[in-house]
Order: structure tokens, then C-alpha cells, then sequence
């Protein structure tokens, strides 16, 4: 699952990044806003999954 979600996480920033340089106008925002709730998303969903024990050396 966590693999997935990083692989999600990735995908959404660099499509984020590629926006600009595809589309203009309003079309490049509604792509963004959309991938960057994508993002937002597995990020948290991944902070949720985290590992809550401190780990000793």
C-alpha cells in the first residue's frame, strides 16, 4: 500500500510540475488543483501510515 501511495505521490508532482509547460489558462489550473489534491491526499494518507513507534539505535 505504502509503495503505492509514494508511487501516487510522485506521479501527481511531477504531472504538477508538467502542467505549466503543457497548458495554459484555465485548463493548467484545473489540471493542477486537481493534482495537487492528489498529492495532498496521498501524503497524508502516508503520514497516517507512518510508523508511530520511535525507533532506539
Amino acid at each position: 500500500m505504502k509503495a503505492l501511495l509514494w508511487f501516487v505521490l510522485v506521479c501527481s508532482l511531477a504531472f504538477n510540475v508538467s502542467t505549466s509547460f503543457m497548458w495554459s489558462g484555465g485548463t493548467q489550473v484545473a489540471f493542477s488543483v486537481v493534482s495537487g489534491v492528489v498529492f495532498l491526499g496521498s501524503a497524508f494518507s502516508l503520514w497516517l501510515l507512518r510508523d508511530k513507534e520511535p525507533r532506539s539505535i
